[in-house]
């Protein structure tokens, strides 16, 4: 039975019973954009491989409590944005103080550049700058930003209440106008 044309409504449905080859459609649909948002959270190929699959098992686990209120994909997403975390959080504390960031970029003269070039130069600068700042800033900026999670969502992931998560993100993006700047 060819699974690579199924919904995914009808592949969860199999992945509830146990079916095999739908767990691995559905790994293969959705395990690259889970790796990169891992990669995002802990900046570890090695570690963001591990937590992207141990979310994929949690998630074949944990099927029958999908209530469909949002899509598969966002459901997942929570799922491996919690878990990078966690194992974020835990690879920090064991991190050598001589592990500093590279904050080196090719400077390069904007005459003639393409406009789009310039565009991707800014993007780099900005992904740059937000790697320079404190681990929760960046964390909040990328979930917010990247990620494109609202506050509450942020709140829950983070463990922190509205009005910190708020001041959060403005300190965040002050910080790194600051750095953009200087």
């Amino acid at each position: 039975m060819a699974l690579t044309h199924q919904d995914i409504s009808t592949l969860l449905v199999l992945c509830k019973k146990g079916n095999q080859l739908a767990q691995l459609e559905v790994y293969n649909r959705y395990s690259q954009a889970m790796y990169n948002v891992s990669f995002r959270i802990v900046k570890d190929t090695a570690l963001a491989e591990d937590c992207m699959q141990e979310s994929f098992l949690a998630a074949f686990s944990k099927l029958d409590s999908f209530k469909g209120t949002a899509t598969f994909g966002a459901w997942l997403k929570r799922i491996v944005v919690n878990n990078s975390i966690v194992h974020y959080k835990k690879s920090q504390k064991y991190v050598p103080i001589s592990d500093s960031i590279d904050l080196q970029m090719d400077t390069a003269d904007s005459d003639g550049m393409a406009t789009e070039d310039l565009e991707n130069l800014k993007v780099q600068e900005v992904l740059q700058g937000m790697k320079a700042l404190h681990s929760k800033y960046e964390r909040v900026l990328s979930l917010h930003f990247i990620e494109g999670y609202d506050y509450e969502e942020i709140c829950d992931i983070m463990q922190i209440s509205y009005g910190n998560c708020r001041t959060l993100v403005s300190r965040a993006k002050e910080s790194l106008r600051k750095k953009l700047n200087a």
